[in-house]
């Protein structure tokens, strides 16, 4: 259907969007309708579609069709479709209704033609026509549905919805991300994007507006997305999270930023949007990791539009901090800048605790090596709203500084004492005039005398020192273990006291303050790790595998931390909770009430010792871990979750297959080994000589079309591993620790702990405390290759297995290559209690078996691919790679490491 030059052309609005559902339905509307791309959430949705007047629109989120669903009165000539990619479905939730409908039917048969197509290929066919001949024959039609023929439960998709933590999904990796923090800038979000606009013009560049506004501002930002060329992200925090001020906002944004690059600026337009292809120019030519525009170098600090106070107060505040670290802001003129550019590779996330809006010395000073240039630049007028800038504001930053100089534990600490020091004149005047005035005993003196310190010191303590500590206990408790704590040191005080008085003949006075002092940073200890202790976080950790499983969890997993999203979904596929298993009933099946299928894991310590509960609930695992778990979550993910996820990838269409995957050009080559190979050595070298895109290094997501989806978890290196690249951005601390960490968690180390399992000990919980003590060396891929191209999905081209001890270069048959991925992912495996978890999961996915159903996705997959079989007797495998792939690569001369042939390396 072609619409007459007088009609208008109707409208496909697609609410959440990713590469492969935009594609469809741009095949789907192809000469037919106009298509309208955005990342929307369920706010705004109203005023959104009267904007755009769609005919039809397709969302991927039964959140967003419930909010549709409500807003018929907007909808009576709209059709609405939602795309489920987890349970391979387009279903029409409304249709359209009214002569005036202009997309209908038509339309529905076109994008589920595209959508049959791209699932069975992987990609989208260039035609509507091409789509419906290339669709999968399996693929049927009931009552609109596409539904798979293996009838088995979907996957939950844990997206989020007009957040920025989600974008880790959407479209091609950008080249630049800009973060915006915005509190109350509805006035200023137009102007600024319309420059942004204007820049950069051959750059894909991605804008996360860093929202902590009360006002219209998310609503601007909305608005704007829909016209603006660059992608616009917004990530608002609601009231509750906004303790950390702008600079946690910056902080998150930057946490899910997709470029390897992050511009930060301000929303008010005084800093130039202009000056950012300087900045990256900078940046390339300095090799620096962090560029500051500053408002105060020679060249350019005529320009600016602070006022005299303002520019006095900021060089002053400025100077202050460069006094107190003067090694770290050394040649850096405005430490105070707003505005900078980041490799975000090089950022601490986890170091970083930011409290108002100056980030930028946040990062300066936690990140270690940073590589710092300089830009100057024209401070500008505000274009609209007011300044952010307070009494209030100051005075974090002053506490700020405090912390970063002393950290957070001595500064308590010297408030506390300062407390105590005040608590201590306290506790002299009342002693004197019981002891001395009214001639007391001095032992009973000092009792009473220490009820009013202790009155004090803990109202001063609350007041003051713990103030912004989110608490465990409550003030009945805390007031009652303070008494008690304050008490119970007079069961030594008393002695002390004796002593100084009595034996030392010191007197009463200086007795009493000596024995004062020797409890003071006793009772520090106690009150900062019992009484004052910290809440634990209360908020569950999410994971969003690309919208295929979702876990949340209790306990952290740094496993899955690229995966992390900050929405909790409502039905995940794996949901961990810590509690307490009895050896007569667990937690789960006390509160578990349509419980349907259980198994567990207990080694009979109790709360000291490993033990699981997994059950199946619905369409989620239900899992109940040891309290020791909470503090291995290495152990709690490797030996539980990713046995899990195993079969639930295979029970939805993939298998997550042991093996490193790299791509040359736009080829994939999964690159397969035993475990302690020196897989990840050869992938790092790769990496930094061959400049070949990350997928990932110790497993990989595999789909039966060949597509290779990145699962990015940390690497585990030893000492030669970080050898044999040029520039890992490690601190001192952490390549000594390797000495030790690369020793307990080596092959040898392994196959030690693997020889337990045959004979009745506690093998998982030895290993569980073992890595509690000494966590292995996991580290993110940017902090070895800071400059890595990490790619999100790519189409295999081949497999490469790697062998050490002999020299040999030869194909391999496709059941050569399927038994050897099959073997290598089985050698991955193992270790208790797995193979609980694999028995469970088979019962409960009934008649298909679940290994013979992961054997025929892998074989899939491989079939027509080459394979190779590449042996080195001097590791060295790298080398080889670009030829296998053929790509014509002249790498560096590196002189080879011997110490690698003898030494195991750590996979």
């Amino acid at each position: 259907m072609t619409p007459s030059p007088n009609q208008r052309l109707p409208r496909v609005l697609v609410l959440w969007e990713t590469r492969l559902l935009t594609d469809a339905v741009a095949v789907a509307a192809k000469d037919m309708a106009e298509v309208i791309a955005l990342a929307r959430g369920e706010d705004g949705l109203e005023p959104l579609i009267r904007r755009v007047q769609p005919d039809a629109i397709v969302v991927d989120s039964h959140e967003l069709v419930d909010a549709l669903c409500a807003l018929d009165g907007e909808l009576s000539a709209c059709s609405v479709l939602e795309v489920s990619f987890a349970e391979h479905r387009l279903r029409v939730v409304r249709g359209a209704r009214g002569d005036d409908a202009l997309l209908g039917a038509a339309f529905a048969d076109r994008l589920r033609a595209a959508l049959a197509g791209s699932m069975s290929t992987g990609t989208v066919a260039s035609s509507p026509a091409d789509a419906v001949n290339g669709g999968a024959p399996a693929l049927r039609r009931e009552i609109g549905v596409l539904q798979p023929d293996d009838g088995l439960p979907s996957s939950v998709n844990g997206h989020g919805l007009m957040t920025a933590e989600s974008v880790r999904s959407v479209g091609p990796q950008p080249d630049l991300t800009i973060v915006v923090p915005t509190r109350n800038e509805a006035g200023n979000v137009a102007p600024l994007v319309a420059r942004l606009d204007r820049i950069l013009s051959e750059k894909t560049i991605e804008v996360i507006f860093a929202d902590d506004s009360d006002d219209e501002t998310p609503e601007a930002v909305r608005e704007v997305a829909a016209a603006s060329r660059n992608g616009v992200r917004l990530l608002h925090r609601p009231p509750e999270e906004r303790q950390d001020g702008l600079g946690g906002a910056v902080l998150a944004a930057m946490r899910v930023a997709r470029a390897p690059w992050v511009c930060v600026m301000d929303g008010d337009l005084q800093h130039p949007p202009e000056l950012i292809p300087t900045m990256l120019a900078e940046a390339a030519a300095q090799d620096a990791d962090l560029v500051v525009a500053s408002r105060y170098s020679q060249v350019e600090e005529g320009g600016n539009a602070l006022s005299p106070i303002r520019k006095l107060v900021s060089k002053a505040t400025g100077g202050l901090a460069r006094s107190m670290f003067p090694r770290r802001l050394r040649g850096l003129s405005d430490p105070m800048s707003g505005f900078f550019l980041v490799r975000r590779g090089a950022v601490p996330f986890d170091r970083l605790r930011p409290r108002g809006f100056k980030i930028l010395l946040e990062i300066v000073v936690r990140s270690k090596g940073l590589r710092v240039a300089e830009t100057g630049f024209d401070f500008g007028e505000r274009y609209a709203g007011e300044s952010k800038a307070s009494v209030h504001e100051g005075l974090t930053y002053l506490k700020q500084l405090a912390r970063l100089r002393v950290g957070a534990l001595g500064f308590r600490l010297a408030g506390f004492t300062l407390v105590g020091a005040s608590g201590l004149l306290v506790n002299m005047l009342a002693f004197w005039a019981l002891a001395v005035e009214a001639n007391m005993n001095y032992l009973l003196a000092a009792v009473i005398a220490t009820q009013g310190s202790t009155i004090w010191n803990f109202a001063l303590s609350e007041r003051l020192v713990f103030r912004g500590v989110q608490k465990r206990r409550g003030y009945p408790a805390r007031l009652g273990l303070f008494f008690l704590m304050n008490n119970t040191a007079l069961l030594l005080r008393g002695p002390l006291l004796i002593v100084f008085v009595e034996a030392f003949g010191t007197g009463k006075l200086v007795g009493n303050l000596g024995s004062l002092l020797a409890l003071t940073l006793i009772r520090f200890s106690i009150a900062d790790t019992w009484i004052w202790a910290p809440a634990r976080e209360s908020r569950p950790h999410a994971y969003d595998i690309h919208g295929l499983m979702s876990v949340v969890s209790e306990a952290r997993l740094p496993e899955l931390e690229t995966f992390r999203t900050e929405r909790i979904p409502e039905q995940p596929t794996i949901n961990v909770r810590i509690g307490r298993l009895n050896r007569r009933q667990s937690e789960l099946v006390a509160s578990l009430f349509r419980l349907v299928r259980h198994t567990r894991y207990d080694e009979g310590l109790g709360a000291l010792g490993f033990g699981v509960d997994i059950a199946a609930a619905d369409d989620t695992i239900e899992v109940v871990a040891s309290p020791l778990l909470r503090h291995s979550p290495h152990v709690l993910y490797t030996n539980v979750v990713e046995p899990i996820l195993r079969w639930m990838f295979v029970r939805a269409g993939y298998s997550l297959v042991h093996g490193a995957c790299v791509e040359f050009g736009d080829r994939a080559y999964l690159v397969t080994a035993q475990t302690d190979t020196g897989k990840t050595t050869t992938i790092l070298k790769s990496l930094e000589n061959h400049g070949t895109g990350f997928l990932s290094d110790d497993l990989t997501l595999l789909r039966p079309d060949g597509r290779v989806l990145t699962y990015p978890k940390p690497l585990t290196i030893s000492r030669h591993t970080v050898k044999a690249v040029r520039t890992p951005l490690l601190s001192v601390k952490e390549r000594l620790l390797l000495f030790y960490q690369s020793r307990i968690h080596s092959k040898s180390g392994r196959q030690f702990a693997f020889l337990l399992t045959k004979f009745n000990l506690p093998v998982a919980t030895i290993n569980a405390i073992v890595q509690l003590l000494v966590p292995p060396p996991k580290y993110h891929v940017e902090r070895l290759i800071p400059d890595v191209r990490k790619v999100r999905e790519s189409q295999l081209a081949g497999l490469i297995v790697i062998e050490r001890g002999h020299d040999e270069r030869r194909e391999l048959s496709f059941e050569e290559a399927q038994e050897i991925v099959m073997a290598n992912c089985a050698d991955s495996y193992g270790f208790p209690p797995y193979d609980s978890i694999e028995d469970f999961l088979q019962r409960m996915n009934g008649a298909v078996h679940l290994v013979d159903e992961e054997r025929r996705i892998v074989g899939a997959a491989l079939a027509g691919l080459p394979a190779t079989l590449l042996g080195s007797s001097t590791m060295e495998w790298w080398r080889e790679l670009p030829g296998i792939a053929g790509v014509d690569v002249a790498p560096e001369p590196v002189e080879a490491d011997a110490s690698l042939v003898a030494i195991p390396v750590a996979d």
